[in-house]
């Protein structure tokens, strides 16, 4: 895929939805940064629905640290791994109050080094909290890249690479909020719904169909 069709499509996408973000719930950094953890091989939504009970009682590194891992379990059952989970974000509450203030970290090493947070997890805070240029990739982002053409490749920091390198300037800052909303709603797993995809006609994979 060249520069023209890559510049196409995502000014399509920006035309269709010029503001896109998570679809998280949160209101400040520290409840993206929990909300992302408990994500992990979890939807959205899920995560949405624990947070919307959580939150109210406690939304700062103290007041979660506060409930301990068996309180804050009962706040996160719903959620796949949340035993796991709740084990990492007591950690990395207690690590944010003794390291950084109590503050979430815009930088990489300082995010990756906490409990719970991986590279994936800390592009979206990267991107999505401090407006950083990060690609995080998911299974959506991988998918969308490999099927359409944009970045293919055989793992995802191949991808992210690409991603980075490949997409235009101009549209880097959002470009994992689209490419993540595309795979979900439109260029899903079993069956694609090309016939209502923005791109169809700039896409690799109707033609490695048709080959």
């Amino acid at each position: 895929m060249n520069k023209i069709k890559r510049t196409e499509i995502f000014t399509r996408w920006r035309d269709a939805n010029p503001k896109p973000t998570t679809e998280l719930q949160y209101s400040n950094s520290f409840e993206l940064l929990i909300a992302v953890i408990l994500s992990a091989q979890a939807t959205d939504v899920s995560v949405n629905k624990a947070t919307d009970k959580l939150y109210p009682v406690a939304n700062t590194p103290e007041a979660i640290l506060e409930l301990g891992v068996n309180g804050l379990k009962q706040y996160i059952k719903t959620i796949g791994l949340f035993n796991s989970k709740a084990e990492n974000v007591i950690k990395t509450c207690r690590i944010l109050i003794e390291k950084h203030d109590s503050q979430v970290p815009d930088n990489r090493e300082a995010l990756e080094a906490l409990p719970g947070v991986g590279r994936k997890t800390a592009n979206v805070v990267l991107n999505t909290a401090f407006r950083q240029v990060a690609m995080a990739v998911d299974t959506h982002i991988f998918r969308v890249s490999n099927r359409t053409g944009i970045a293919p490749g055989k793992n995802v920091l191949e991808v992210e690479r690409k991603l980075l390198k490949f997409i235009p300037a101009e549209f880097l800052l959002d470009a994992h909020h689209w490419l993540i909303l595309h795979g979900r709603y439109t260029c899903i797993a079993r069956k694609p719904r090309c016939c209502s995809c923005l791109i169809e006609d700039l896409c690799e994979y109707n033609k490695k169909t048709e080959t």
